[in-house]
């Protein structure tokens, strides 16, 4: 029998009381500000009620739906997985009869998902490449995933910096293993992709845009960039 496809349900709950967060002594400001967010969220309580790993889930749900990336039998590698959430909605869609496989991988450490392969380790490493490409055994790879994000400054531009260095690694660790026609989904920021990199993109994949899902925070300045076509050769 075919698996049930995890639907989207729109969380509810917008219109409710919020829950205030009294500011506890020794917690700063923005962590009130931050636990008091969680505690209204719509998508945090969904993911619990649903047993989703985290809100994150509902993004890669959200984007599939519209552009159905995840499919039975594909080899998927999810850079930045922990806690599990975009592992845990591609291992629901892509494992089965037809020999899926869910290859994740994060500095932090991550409790195990059933069917999903676990690599604890920093992919900016010099050898994380290549125990990732012994991992895959020279099975070429459908779709490489990152919501990798460094650690916030607070200034923007360097954020902007950071994150997309991360993407331009993931992009490059990318080109080395997805088998042609295989897409590419990478966390960015507004303000764009840098325009070299989006050029290696279009370059390398027939088609690149930018998305938001609705499940990103509205005053977020996170989106997705979204490469699918890959032209199979690592040299594009």
């Amino acid at each position: 029998m075919p698996r049930e496809r995890r639907r989207v349900r729109k969380p509810v709950g917008r219109g409710a009381l919020k829950s205030r967060v009294k500011t506890a002594k020794g917690r700063k400001p923005a962590s009130t500000r931050w636990l008091q967010r969680q505690l209204n969220d719509p998508y945090v309580a969904a993911a619990k009620r649903q047993g989703l790993r985290s809100r994150a889930a509902f993004k890669l749900m959200e984007i599939d739906d519209a552009h159905g990336l995840l499919k039975s039998g594909q080899c998927v590698v999810d850079l930045g997985a922990a806690p599990g959430g975009w592992s845990q909605v591609a291992a629901e869609k892509v494992m089965g009869p037809g020999g899926g496989r869910v290859i994740a991988l994060d500095l932090a450490e991550m409790e195990p998902i059933a069917g999903v392969e676990f690599l604890q380790l920093d992919f900016t490493a010099a050898n994380a490449h290549e125990i990732l490409a012994k991992q895959l055994s020279g099975r070429p790879v459908d779709l490489v995933l990152s919501d990798m994000a460094a650690p916030a400054t607070g200034h923007k531009q360097t954020d902007h910096l950071r994150i997309v260095a991360l993407c331009e690694a993931a992009f490059d660790f990318a080109g080395t293993v997805l088998a042609p026609d295989g897409a590419f989904l990478c966390k960015v920021l507004q303000g764009g992709t840098e325009q070299r990199l989006l050029s290696e993109l279009k370059r390398c994949f027939k088609r690149v845009r930018h998305v938001k899902p609705r499940a990103s925070r509205a005053g977020s300045a996170e989106l997705y960039v979204l490469a699918e076509g890959y032209r199979g050769s690592p040299n594009c």
